[in-house]
């Protein structure tokens, strides 16, 4: 007789388990495209309401009226939309969203979680340019600011950490994007060579045919230039 309550008690208590379980389960496959590639849906132009409604991860809102940036509340990865100059980026730790009142007008953000090692970073770099190249984006300023790449050359010149590589694109008259890479040192790992990204983009704000007609004097340290 005190058995069958000590059964009844065990029995219940595995069947929950089980249903907890399952649960969970069911749970983590219905949110599994969430967790795997958590990101952040980006439209100049579009509205804070559009931003939620097609990104997985919660972005802080704007100050109706104001200026202000908005940031994710968890690393996530840029999906920038636009039926013919879209890309995408590796998940993020850095990223803000500038508003215009309820607007969207720019995003800064830096495509990585944690600083890189130089070929994680130029994997990225690289990564970023080519997209842009196949969508019809045409850098900027070469003269100067020569697309990056992974050579012998560009290595030892960013290794230096005196200055960054920097590459400026242009998308038609809709859009501008800046890209910077630079050596950073990581107090965590001091001994190691460790790089940041940065990567900014919103209408147009370079007047590049004025600075392209100007006379430039040459950098103490120039990038190096395609062969």
């Amino acid at each position: 007789m005190k058995l069958r309550p000590w059964l009844f008690g065990r029995h219940c208590g595995a069947w929950l388990l089980v249903l907890a379980v399952l649960a969970l389960a069911a749970k983590h496959q219905l949110t599994q495209p969430l967790w795997d590639e958590p990101e952040v849906v980006v439209e100049l132009g579009g509205t804070y309401e559009d931003l939620s409604r097609n990104s997985s991860v919660t972005v802080t809102s704007p100050i109706r009226g104001h200026i202000t940036y908005g940031i994710p509340k968890a690393d996530a990865r840029l999906r920038f939309v636009d039926p013919q100059f879209g890309f995408t980026t590796p998940a993020a730790r850095f990223f803000t969203v500038g508003y215009n009142d309820n607007v969207i007008y720019s995003l800064r953000m830096s495509p990585q979680v944690e600083p890189l090692l130089i070929d994680d970073a130029l994997k990225v770099v690289l990564d970023l340019q080519g997209q842009w190249r196949e969508k019809g984006w045409v850098p900027r300023l070469l003269r100067n600011n020569p697309t990056i790449a992974d050579t012998p050359e560009w290595r030892a010149w960013l290794r230096q950490g005196i200055l960054a590589g920097r590459s400026y694109w242009l998308a038609g008259d809709k859009y501008q994007a800046v890209l910077v890479l630079g050596r950073f040192k990581d107090s965590r790992k001091p001994t190691e060579e460790r790089y940041l990204i940065d990567l900014s983009v919103a209408k147009p704000w370079t007047p590049f045919d004025e600075i392209e007609d100007m006379y430039d004097e040459p950098s103490h340290f120039p990038a190096p230039q395609p062969n």
